[in-house]
Formats: C-alpha cells, structure tokens, sequence
C-alpha cells in the first residue's frame, strides 16, 4: 500500500502529516510510528500527524510523538495542519478542539482554556500549581499547567546554563507526574519578551514547542512578571502568545512545507 505523506515544519519543529479524511489507513502501531520518526532509516520527525475525518469538526488531529506515544496537543502541528486547510478551521483533538486561522503572520490558534487544578496536569496529589514545591537540581518551583497537555514551567536566569537534555527526564518521568510531563525552563527578559527551551515529553530536545511556548507565557502572566501578549524566543524562532479576558490562549506563528512523497507502508509495519 502506497501512503502519501506532507513532511512539515513550525520553527524546525518538524512533522510528517499523513492525510486520512478520505482513504483510510491501516491500523497505526508503536513500532510503524517509531520507524517513520526514525531520521537515518525513515522519513524522520518530531511528532507524527494523523488526520481524520470528524462529525463536528473540519478534521481530528491525532499527534504521535517520535517514540510512539500518542498525545493531547501539539501547538506546531496545529499551525501546520492549518496552513493546509487553507481556511479558518476547527480541529478536533485528544485535548480538545482548537480553531485555526490563516493570516499573514502565518497561522493564528485558539489553544483553548488553560487549566491549573492539580488533578488536570495531572499531578500525583494535590499542590498548589502556581508554585509547585519540588526541586531537581538547579530547577525549583516550577508553574504547572494543562494547555491540552501538562507543562512544567521553570524560571531561570539563564536558560542556556540549565543541562536540559540531562535533567528534563528526570522531571518527565518522575512520579509527580502521573502522564509525564513536558519541561520548560525560561528567562523573562523584559514585560513583552521571553527566551525558552523545552524538553518535550516523548521528544526529547526540540526546536520549537508550541503549547510549551502557550503554558510559559501563562505561567509568567499568572506570576504578573509579563503582559497579557509577549513574544517567546525558541531556538527556531519567535511566538506570539496572547491570553485574551475570556480566558482563551491565542498562539500565532509561521509553518512552512518542506516535501511530499510517498512510501510503502508494509516497509515500516
């Protein structure tokens, strides 16, 4: 069976899109997601996206992260999903159902509603999520929240000095953390502006995080140390995060196509 596939990227944040609205695929396993992912004897990516026809919805994301795991949300997929559909756009997810909206800025996300009762992260018992008092290493404090998946937010001085590719999972998988967890570590630089770096759970060091960069500007306007829009710099760029009065996250940025192809979905089942 041959498979088309769209190779994508947000920020160097990168995806392969398989497009499933109209020819089904066969069932997805661990070990098809983890060969496609793979970047030496596969197609290569971050996270893997599944689109599916939905009732309510313009289409169902589903998002595999490059490990196999299937999670809630994924905000750089969600602008490139949207750049594809080419028009304003309801996307259903495991975390929720998102909008999207082309612009000339790129692609402009509704994100939804954060959440910060310790049950939703979720956490392993009940704390106060605004400063969670639990440390690993230079990390201390952290702001946990749920963007349609959970983040821990840790603010530093420096982010380059954190050791993150060695101490993000220890956080990820410690036992806190009942779903594991996504680790940001960031430096607020001034009220508009914040420099961000995300161990992503099942990913590892990315280049970009988009509901990373979505949950460190929640965590910093909920401790008042910026405004109610600022721009998160990520290794691959810029984001501008915006929590509006209705309590909705608006997140906008670019997504670009890198290829098309195609491949043979028995060499990698």
């Amino acid at each position: 069976m041959r498979v088309p596939f769209i190779k994508m990227h947000g920020l160097g944040n990168d995806f392969i899109v398989l497009d499933a609205r109209e020819t089904p695929l066969p069932a997805l396993s661990t070990a098809t997601v983890r060969a496609l992912a793979d970047r030496r004897e596969g197609i290569g990516c971050d996270q893997l996206i599944v689109l599916e026809p939905d009732e309510t919805a313009t289409c169902r994301m589903r998002i595999f992260n490059q490990d196999g795991g299937e999670v809630e949300a994924c905000g750089n997929a969600s602008r490139a999903v949207g750049m594809l559909l080419g028009e304003p756009a309801t996307i259903s997810t495991a975390g929720g159902v998102i909008e999207t909206h082309p612009s000339d800025s790129g692609v402009a996300v509704d994100m939804g509603e954060p959440r910060f009762e310790w049950d939703a992260i979720p956490l392993a018992y009940a704390m106060d999520t605004m400063s969670l008092p639990l440390g690993w290493g230079a990390l201390e404090q952290p702001v946990a929240v749920n963007v349609g998946n959970p983040h821990a937010v840790f603010f530093v001085g420096n982010v380059d000095a954190i050791a993150l590719d060695i101490i993000g999972p220890e956080v990820e998988i410690d036992e806190i953390f009942p779903a594991r967890v996504n680790v940001n570590v960031a430096s607020v630089e001034d009220r508009e502006t914040i420099r961000l770096r995300v161990w992503e759970r099942g990913a590892g060091l990315t280049r970009a995080c988009g509901t990373g960069a979505c949950a460190t500007a929640i965590a910093a306007m909920r401790r008042g140390l910026v405004d109610r829009e600022v721009t998160v710099h990520l290794p691959g760029g810029p984001l501008l995060i915006g929590w509006g009065e209705d309590n909705r996250i608006t997140m906008t940025g670019p997504a670009t196509e890198a290829f098309r192809g195609e491949f043979d979905w028995g060499d990698y089942a």
